[in-house]
């Protein structure tokens, strides 16, 4: 350094630690402290790549322990703290947080100093209330929006997107819809919100009725739509009026045909910009704009739910607008919209109803996998799920008798389909004994027996139980004496749909969650239950549906951990707690599996999947739900499934005696959502009303059956590859259902996708979501070396969009240049025979490596280093694939295998899983091995 420029900062020294003294900054050995306005702010070094950021008017609150996060100081990081006249910056190796010393407003960087995300300004907040006669604060914190960048995660959003930025969204437990607090940027960020109360996220202006003067009537003229009612098999209108009211509420009556209501007309927005349209709605919902569908879905009476659409309009401009809404079983539609938020006030926020002051993470990648990988790192590790779960799961609402599913699991080993697990949903227990955990000995006579021929039947079984309880039965009456259930619902005699007084237990309460397990364990694990269905999990306190926040909290009321408000969203991290910990206690080394209807930031480390809840047969539920599962997995919740082929529809599916229209459309449906579920973290199928089987979709020879049977198929033989997934899961903080926007955060084009996404780091899946479609338009990302074909390994160019076939029993695939795929022996079930010989097959024109993970499937071994890793990469300039020394090991693992070894290539296509002969073939036992091709 020159001595001119140490002279100067000589001399500067006194006035930088001058400036740091006068701001009150204070440091620790893990960040800094400093007073802001009328509290503290507290910037913490969690890792070179995590800063915690808390504000608070209670310095004591910065050692509160968190729901989330799993351990409430971090391990010792290397760190720097510089000062100078208005700042004070954190600096790590990997990032830095700068706090403007005036008003504690914080900015990251990255390691060079270029800014990643900054807080407005002003814009953190602490708004004093009072809750049950308890002083607290709502809370709020924005930061500066990016203009170029998308926002993804926040949980299990049924919108039908994936890139949030621009949507304003409440966020509540219920069914069909999961909060996670954290969300995750394309400029390689993460935020995770450590609240448990009811959040809002994006601008706080509520939504509101479109006013009078932006409307006009069918003939033109302004202050209303014209509405007319419809009978639903007539299209004569019965009736007109003019109305600038667009809100429909009527008394559902069982069996009864409700009538439909059109609003028609334009609309004329005041000023140009995003729009945003929220209906809220049963039956069937449509919004056309410009006569373009912009809002289209049927939804069960019992489930009302939001529909949300962002939509670019310009001011003055007359849009020619029409609503829908009615059909069978309708009782509801209400619509709002909120206009464009002024540009100065654009921001990305978070706001929470209850908290003592805010609390939040920030995760620096740049990679979305490594800021996951640090969500995981703060939240917990992901569970390794037991292997047998990544097979077949079959289900229906539901076997009534223990001869139904020993006959159904009969039926799969006859017809030769591969199949792992066998669902038993609810009501296996007497009508009035819900939460007895007991069978009916009317229709399950043996569990015991029932139980044993299902496991020698090579089948798993996963039975339904409930936070739920009904005065009288005796595990009721322990938790009431306990104080462990919640009172509301019992006080006010509510029912739920089977005209029974009901409500659940306080997970909340570390003494209720013991008896709870203990009770499952006595009744239901002690005689060989291998999973658990977790159902009702928000809770679901509200019965019959739909809740609303203020029902949910008034009938939670309190808590062992304060008013429900406080904790509102936490309860399903809680309920899988119990189980969790109470499995583990009763066989320590038996893989817990909980499949959950609701979910949380950190509920991967409790072994749960969560399923996207009673969701609809329709073709807009299932584009629905490939939004819905990128949304929770990049939230940093690695697994999840759906009913494939939607839990409950409309009448003409319903109806057990199909027309043949609706016949050959319901078969198609569930095929295609078949196709989709194949490539999910799980495969179930599940719902009500019709029978679920493969069989059931129609005859042998008949194309949907024949699709389900081939992707099922499929799934088995993928099996190599997606249990390495879950190793990835475990081991790095992986994630299987990857939204593009992980590979692809510099391509806008691939953010904005809703039905295309990367089923591991090898396979683009593009589901069939309309009906009687062949053909589907696929856009391919830019990447070195192109795409391949996985049907029939046709090479295709990347960076473009083009049009992919899709007969009946196929859906387009396709497969990333570099990727290496591994394809097991075919199965009937896991665990069959070994998974040897594997094929692997390497896709040239890039460079790629895959990491073959192994272990015993079903103990916690891993947890004690009993598992082997394989390396596997090709060169693709020397052509050489080099399969890795072997690292570790696990009781019964395979000392020697085969590998056969096919290289896909533009001039050398071969389909995925083809009968066509290995081009090498290597015998490896767990020396490295180069296999070079010409």
């Amino acid at each position: 350094m020159p001595l001119r420029r140490l002279l100067f900062l000589l001399l500067l020294l006194p006035s930088l630690v001058l400036a740091a003294a006068d701001s009150g900054l204070e440091r620790r050995p893990d960040g800094v402290t400093l007073p802001v306005d009328d509290g503290w702010l507290f910037v913490q070094v969690r890792a070179p790549d995590i800063f915690r950021v808390a504000y608070a008017r209670d310095r004591r609150f910065f050692d509160r322990k968190s729901f989330i996060v799993e351990t409430s100081s971090p391990a010792p990081s290397s760190w720097l703290l510089e000062t100078d006249a208005g700042h004070a910056t954190l600096k790590t190796a990997q990032a830095q947080a700068r706090i403007d010393l005036r008003d504690g407003a914080v900015t990251f960087l990255d390691s060079s100093g270029q800014v990643i995300l900054a807080e407005r300004s002003g814009g953190r907040s602490l708004t004093p209330t009072t809750l049950e006669g308890e002083k607290t604060f709502h809370l709020r914190q924005q930061w500066e929006a990016n203009a170029d960048e998308s926002l993804a995660g926040l949980g299990q959003l049924q919108l039908g997107v994936v890139d949030l930025k621009g949507y304003d969204l409440d966020l509540w437990q219920r069914n069909t819809n999961v909060v996670v607090p954290f969300f995750v940027s394309s400029r390689g960020y993460g935020i995770l919100w450590d609240n448990p109360s009811f959040t809002r996220f994006g601008d706080l202006r509520p939504f509101a009725p479109i006013p009078a003067g932006s409307l006009r009537t069918a003939d033109g003229q302004p202050g209303g739509l014209t509405r007319e009612t419809f009978s639903t098999d007539s299209t004569a209108p019965s009736a007109q009026t003019t109305t600038s009211d667009l809100t429909a509420d009527h008394a559902w009556v069982e069996h009864k045909i409700g009538p439909t209501w059109r609003w028609i007309g334009a609309l004329v927005p005041p000023a140009t910009g995003d729009y945003q349209f929220r209906t809220y709605s049963n039956g069937t919902i449509k919004v056309w704009l410009d006569g373009r569908p912009v809002i289209d879905h049927w939804r069960q009476h019992w489930l009302t739910e939001y529909d949300q659409v962002k939509l670019h309009l310009e001011a003055g401009r007359s849009y020619a607008f029409q609503v829908e809404a009615g059909g069978e079983e309708f009782s509801t539609m209400h619509l709002l919209w909120k206009t464009p938020a002024p540009a100065a006030d654009a921001t990305t926020s978070l706001w929470s109803e209850i908290g003592d002051g805010v609390d939040y993470y920030f995760v620096y990648g740049p990679s979305l996998d490594h800021v996951i990988a640090g969500y995981r790192h703060l939240t917990g590790a992901a569970t390794m799920l037991p292997q047998w779960a990544f097979g077949l799961w079959q289900s229906r609402q539901r076997y009534e008798t223990a001869q139904q599913s020993i006959d159904v699991v009969k039926e799969f080993r006859r017809r030769g389909i591969p199949f792992d697990n066998i669902v038993q949903d609810w009501r296996y227990w007497p009508l009035d004994a819900w939460g007895s955990h007991h069978f009916d000995a009317a229709r399950f006579p043996d569990p015991d027996a029932w139980i044993k021929e299902l496991h020698e039947l090579h089948a798993h079984l996963m039975i339904s139980v409930w936070g739920k309880f009904y005065p009288g039965t005796a595990n009721f009456d322990a938790m009431q004496r306990a104080g462990y259930l919640y009172q509301p619902s019992l006080k006010l005699g509510l029912k739920d749909w089977l005209d029974f007084n009901y409500t659940f237990y306080d997970a909340f309460n570390p003494g209720a969650r013991k008896l709870f397990w203990s009770q499952v364990d006595t009744a239901l694990f002690r005689r060989g239950i291998d999973a658990w269905w977790m159902d009702a999990t928000e809770p679901d306190v509200v019965q019959p549906s739909p809740p609303t926040l203020a029902s949910t909290k008034e009938l939670i009321g309190d808590t062992a951990l304060g008013p429900a408000a406080k904790v509102l969203n936490a309860y399903p991290l809680f309920n899988s707690r119990a189980v969790y910990e109470g499995q583990r206690s009763s066989a320590p080394d038996q893989r817990v599996f909980i499949l959950t209807r609701s979910g949380f930031a950190g509920i991967q480390r409790y072994a749960t999947v969560t399923w996207s809840g009673d969701t609809t047969s329709t073709w807009t539920g299932l584009a629905k739900q490939i939004s819905a599962g990128l949304g929770y997995s990049i939230s940093g919740t690695p697994y999840w499934t759906m009913d494939i082929g939607g839990y409950t529809m409309d009448a003409r599916f319903g109806d057990p005696h199909q027309t043949p229209e609706a016949q050959d459309e319901w078969r198609e449906l569930n095929a295609r959502w078949f196709e989709f579920g194949t490539f999910c973290p799980l495969t179930r199928l599940h719902g009500e009303l019709q029978p679920r089987e493969p069989w059931t979709f129609g005859a042998d020879d008949g194309p949907a059956y024949r699709a389900i049977v081939k992707f099922d198929e499929l799934r088995y033989r993928l099996l190599p590859y997606i249990y390495s997934l879950d190793g990835a899961v475990n081991r790095h903080g992986g994630t299987m259902m990857r939204p593009l926007l992980m590979d692809f955060p510099a391509d806008a084009t691939a953010r904005a996708l809703t039905d295309e996404y990367l089923f591991g780091p090898a396979l683009l899946v593009a589901p069939v979501t309309h009906y009687h479609a062949r053909s589907r338009a696929v856009y391919l990302p830019a990447t070195r070396g192109g795409w391949f074909n996985f049907w029939n390994g046709a090479a295709v160019a990347g960076g473009q969009s083009i049009g992919a076939a899709a007969p009946c029993d196929e859906i387009p695939v396709f497969v990333r240049a570099g990727a290496i795929l591994p394809f097991g022996p075919r199965l009937q079930y896991v665990g069959e025979k070994p998974a040897d010989p594997i094929t692997l097959y390497v896709y040239a024109g890039a460079d790629g490596s895959f990491t073959l993970y192994e272990d015993d499937g079903t103990t916690y071994g891993y947890e004690r280093g009993e598992f082997t890793e394989i390396p596997l990469h090709w060169n693709n300039d020397a052509r050489t694939l080099t399969i890795g020394a072997r690292a570790g090991k696990y009781p019964g693992m395979i000392d020697e295998r085969t590998f056969n070894i096919v290289v896909v290539s533009p001039r050398s296509p071969v389909a995925a899983g083809a009968a066509s002969p290995a081009q090498k073939i290597i015998r490896y036992r767990g020396a490295a091995a180069e296999v070079r091709f010409e």
